[in-house]
């Protein structure tokens, strides 16, 4: 979503008390970046990693389209029975296939829950299946695919991410050996930290959740927060502090009250990081590709100059074996000549392994027209797209977050004390549901996950319903009050304005029924 514009309210600038008001900000119209950057890639990135192998010595696949597309995906690593599959429960506010939750180990594989008429796709089945972002997991072979599994569930939350449910990290014998007592599972286990080393250079989009906390008191949660910042102080090594959100993930109320201020709080903290991420993918996605391409290119500057320096007949196997020996200098020569950043270097003892695999004189030579259009995609393409991406929504300011504001309050009608009808104020019995889901995407576009008062303005004033009606509708349904709609909200007023305009109701409630919200999280 861009920024958002719309003129002055009457009256705004009669009134001394009140700052002058700027420009509300308009929807600027989502850009779908995606297709452009699967071109750059195929066209002018890809032909080069082909030519020189690159994805073997990433241990990886070429990317295809679905990965380039793929939404964000979230995985949810820990200990067994710490809450993993139930806090996706709690998100979604709804089972999906294959989840199972009890004290026990439970979860025995690896489930990608995904957007989608509801059914389960056997791993095999889901890694041949170019629309689906899991083709690169073949590499892992049969076995591996046999305890992986895709879910499929109609769930707005699954709108802008994929979320992946993992098998409990049990812990080794070092760990439950010469104890006679029931430990805390604060006790990061052997296993579970070498599983959280393998997350090395993603330290930005690792959150950790401290889950269950409403089981103990204020005073025993201080010293648990305290025992797990010094496990995780251990095994991170990172100079920052890193995040930690606490709270109890599922429907229950919490066991102790004396902290649900802090837990209510740090719960909806989460779920707004959750919210944001969507937003950022556009970004995310241009990044990786950015460091994609940064790398493709040394890479490929690396094997043309090692297959230059071999010999043209005798002795292609010793000069190779010198060459990879020496292979620091080699990156010097490289760095100097073509002026490259270090960094931009992989770690030499890692691609000396790979090299061993291959015979750098089967390489071809440089080839500069794949070069250039590599070249090319970094510095005039993948810029351009970044420059396509609409800024991120500016916090609207009170006075314009509802774009009826200018009604004043005694021009809206009081509710009656007739009690309204529940059938008209559930959330999963709005008959036209779907249809308002596909309006708001319509509207928002594929680059955003919410609208703007002033931007719905017109919409609303379709209904053909008074202002004074529209600014009560608008108040109940922006339950968030942050002058925005996202998809659920929108639902709800689109509803509202349909019993009302149905002469369903002769007023509308004061407050929102909490039925209306949706059973998910976020």
């Amino acid at each position: 979503m861009g920024k958002l514009s719309s003129s002055k309210a009457e009256g705004q600038a009669s009134n001394p008390e009140l700052p002058p008001r700027s420009k509300a900000p308009t929807a600027t119209p989502a850009v779908n970046i995606i297709p452009e950057l699967t071109n750059v890639y195929m066209n002018k990135i890809k032909p080069l990693e082909d030519l020189y192998s690159f994805p073997s010595f990433l241990n990886s696949q070429s990317l295809s389209a679905a990965d380039v597309g793929a939404k964000p995906m979230i995985l949810l690593m820990g200990q067994y029975s710490v809450g993993k599959t139930t806090f996706i429960k709690h998100l979604l506010g709804r089972e999906y296939p294959g989840a199972h939750i009890g004290p026990e180990p439970t979860t025995d594989r690896f489930i990608a829950i995904m957007d989608g008429p509801e059914r389960s796709i056997p791993g095999n089945a889901a890694a041949v299946n170019n629309e689906l972002p899991f083709t690169a997991l073949s590499k892992f072979g049969v076995s591996f695919l046999n305890k992986f599994q895709v879910a499929q569930v109609p769930a707005a939350a699954l709108d802008n991410i994929i979320l992946i449910d993992t098998p409990g990290i049990l812990s080794g014998e070092k760990q439950r050996l010469g104890r006679a007592y029931d430990f805390s599972q604060l006790d990061i286990s052997d296993e579970f930290k070498e599983a959280i080393m393998t997350l090395r250079g993603h330290d930005d989009k690792i959150r950790v959740v401290l889950n269950k906390a409403d089981t103990v008191n204020g005073q025993q949660l201080m010293r648990v927060y305290g025992a797990l910042m010094w496990s995780l102080g251990k095994v991170l090594q990172t100079p920052e502090v890193v995040r930690v959100y606490i709270s109890s993930f599922w429907d229950q109320p919490f066991q102790y009250k004396d902290c649900e201020i802090l837990l209510s709080a740090e719960k909806q903290d989460l779920f707004k990081d959750l919210k944001n991420l969507p937003r950022n993918t556009s970004i995310r996605k241009i990044n990786e590709m950015v460091k994609r391409a940064r790398l493709v290119q040394v890479h490929s500057l690396i094997i043309a100059h090692l297959r230059h320096e071999l010999p043209n007949f005798f002795g292609k196997g010793t000069k190779q074996a010198d060459l990879v020996n020496n292979l620091e200098a080699e990156f010097q020569k490289i760095q100097r000549v073509h002026q490259l950043a270090p960094g931009d270097f992989p770690d030499p003892d890692r691609y000396r392994q790979k090299l061993a695999d291959f015979k750098l004189s089967k390489f071809p030579k440089l080839d500069k027209k794949m070069m250039q259009l590599a070249m090319d995609a970094l510095s005039s393409d993948l810029p351009r797209l970044m420059s396509m991406i609409p800024e991120a929504p500016q916090i609207l300011p009170s006075h314009i977050q509802n774009p009826f504001e200018a009604i004043s309050d005694e021009a809206i009608a009081s509710p009656n004390d007739r009690p309204p009808e529940s059938e008209l104020y559930d959330y999963e019995l709005i008959e036209k549901r779907a249809s308002y889901v596909e309006r708001f995407r319509a509207l928002v576009g594929s680059g955003g996950d919410r609208i703007a008062g002033p931007a719905l303005k017109g919409e609303f004033e379709a209904t053909g319903l008074d202002k004074a009606t529209l600014a009560k509708i608008w108040g109940l349904a922006d339950w968030t009050k942050d002058g925005y709609l996202d998809t659920d909200e929108f639902v709800v007023a689109m509803h509202l304005c349909e019993i009302k305009k149905k002469g369903w109701v002769e007023s509308l409630p004061a407050t929102l029924p909490e039925a209306l919200k949706p059973k998910r999280q976020f």
